[in-house]
């Protein structure tokens, strides 16, 4: 492959620069990289803040998580190819300049609707951001030096996504300027103000080496697929999951099958497809494609109960939340710069099978040791468990950008990128859309069970009390219903009639006494029923992970540092 390039190619631009310049660009589009990866992540620890403060309510908060995911998703392979036809640089200073009013939007938020649509927003320009930083990597660097940075993209993606929640937690417990949860949003605007200021002077300008024009039908059809698809498993279980979603899913396959023909025929008629079909004549983006969607799936299916089990399960403050989180980050750096370096060029695909059976590993020893210790766990005792799964999470994530995109000729680079980019996040919806069903239909069926494992416990405290003993079942019965009522809601600021009627019973000289009882007695039901979901979850995600193990055997042997047939 010559070294000459057309003029208007973004590849004749970054023959140019220096060692210097490139470094300097890396580190602007890492920098957007991200901010759209805690973006992903940071509103889960947020949650109870903003519920609080806006009142919102938990279809909300649904959106406010889901509907980033949506938008981002649906337009990612689009924004791809725009920076294929327009521009990369172009592309990536519209998405960073709109990603950064959408996330003041986000911060000066005045209700719940201003807020999911500025989230909505902040998703489609995430969508024409992201996919141009892989681009650019793709023309900024040689064959065999992409490897390297897209190791150190891999590691990115997992410390950032880790530690979402605990740059939030930071943020929320640190109140500034009395904004509670608002300075999640807003401290993306500064960070996209220098984005924006270094990209414009330090960003190679052009486009694909090959004059390419937009494909307007298969982008319709491909955002139409993603729709059909993502919307029902974002919604699906928040309304019980009626018909139409099923419907809706089984309809993503025949658009999707059109999709596909529409691809070939206008790749026949002007070799400008949305998605170009000889990427898939490549082995390892095929397959690279099939282990991301998986391991996405697992690592998003892992976050979002872990978070829910720390702040709701055991009633931990949000400063204490975002700390315990920290390991993980920990694992994922360190098995990325002390392991990964000299392990990943070693043991080839195996050291992506190696970091699945440490992730595994980490999975259930977090299991079993919140499970052995319960209610009163401390944050320091999780730390062996976050730790070997971040460590398995780091050295699947540092190989898997490389493997996926080594052998994509770079005139494809903006497509590849965007097809990478969506199935990722497609991953990513998918296991929270299915961990979600696993984790809150365990929430709603064990209830009871949890309850009863502590009645004995209330039972024998109230003997304590001057509460005659005939009037225990009756209270105890009426406890139990609430509890189940409560865990049942979907709509966590709905109050169930149970509990209204519960709270308002006559008093007696030791309701304080009484209901202090019953209060512990709930608090550790709770965490009981958060732990045998975060069980349930950790099943789930060990399939997946399994499938991980099992998929990185169909990778070639050695992670190849140059594409097939190409020099410099």
């Amino acid at each position: 492959m010559s070294t000459e390039h057309p003029t208007h190619s973004a590849q004749h631009h970054a023959s140019k620069f220096t060692d210097r310049q490139r470094t300097i660009a890396l580190i602007v589009v890492a920098l957007a990289f991200v901010m759209d990866l805690l973006d992903t992540t940071i509103v889960n620890i947020a949650i109870p803040s903003i519920q609080a403060n806006l009142g919102a309510s938990y279809a909300t908060i649904q959106w406010l998580i889901a509907g980033y995911s949506l938008s981002f998703a649906v337009l990612l392979i689009t924004g791809g190819r725009m920076g294929d036809v327009f521009g990369y640089k172009k592309l990536f200073l519209i998405g960073v300049t709109g990603f950064t009013f959408a996330s003041l939007f986000c911060g000066l938020a005045w209700n719940s609707e201003v807020l999911i649509g500025a989230r909505l927003v902040q998703g489609v320009m995430a969508a024409l951001m992201v996919p141009q930083v892989m681009s650019l990597m793709q023309v900024m660097y040689k064959p065999h030096e992409r490897a390297g940075v897209m190791g150190l993209f891999g590691a990115l993606a997992g410390v950032a996504a880790s530690l979402g929640p605990v740059v939030g937690g930071i943020l929320i417990h640190a109140n500034i300027a009395g904004l509670e949860w608002r300075p999640i949003f807003l401290i993306n605007v500064p960070m996209g103000i220098f984005a924006l200021a270094m990209a414009y002077k330090y960003l190679p300008e052009g486009k694909s080496a090959h004059p390419l024009r937009l494909d307007m039908r298969g982008t319709a059809l491909i955002v139409v697929a993603m729709l059909l698809l993502v919307f029902p498993l974002i919604q699906g279980r928040e309304l019980d999951w009626p018909s139409w979603t099923f419907v809706m899913i089984a309809s993503s396959i025949p658009v999707l099958a059109l999709f596909v023909w529409w691809q070939k025929r206008k790749d026949r008629i002007d070799g400008s497809a949305l998605i170009a079909p000889i990427l898939f004549k490549a082995p390892s983006f095929v397959k690279g494609l099939i282990l991301n969607i998986t391991f996405q799936a697992a690592m998003a299916g892992f976050f979002l109960p872990f978070t829910l089990l720390l702040q709701i399960g055991l009633g931990y403050e949000v400063i204490l939340a975002a700390i315990t989180g920290i390991p993980t980050a920990i694992g994922i750096a360190s098995s990325i710069g002390f392991f990964g370096q000299k392990l990943i060029p070693k043991l080839g695909r195996y050291a992506l099978s190696l970091g699945a059976v440490i992730m595994a590993l980490g999975l259930w020893v977090t299991y079993f040791i919140v499970n052995a210790n319960g209610l009163h766990i401390s944050a320091w005792q999780f730390i062996p468990g976050l730790l070997l799964t971040g460590a398995g999470m780091g050295l699947v994530m540092a190989p898997i950008f490389a493997v996926t995109l080594n052998d994509v000729d770079p005139r494809h680079a903006g497509s590849a990128s965007g097809v990478l980019s969506a199935v990722q996040q497609l991953g990513g919806a998918i296991g929270i859309a299915v961990v979600g069903v696993i984790f809150f239909g365990q929430l709603t069926q064990h209830s009871d069970i949890s309850f009863t494992s502590v009645e004995s416990n209330i039972h024998t405290e109230l003997s304590k009390t001057n509460l005659p003993v005939q009037a225990h079942e009756t209270l105890l019965k009426a406890v139990r219903t609430c509890y189940n009522d409560s865990a049942k809601q979907k709509d966590s600021t709905e109050r169930p009639e149970s509990c209204k009627t519960l709270e308002s019973q006559p008093q007696n000289p030791d309701s304080q006494k009484i209901s202090s009882i019953i209060s512990d007695g709930i608090k550790q039901a709770n965490a009981n029923n958060f732990i045998n979901a975060f069980r349930a979850g950790v099943i789930y995600e060990s399939i997946l992970v399994g499938i991980t193990f099992v998929l990185s055997f169909m990778l070639p042997r050695r992670i190849r540092q140059e594409a097939p047939g190409q020099s410099h």
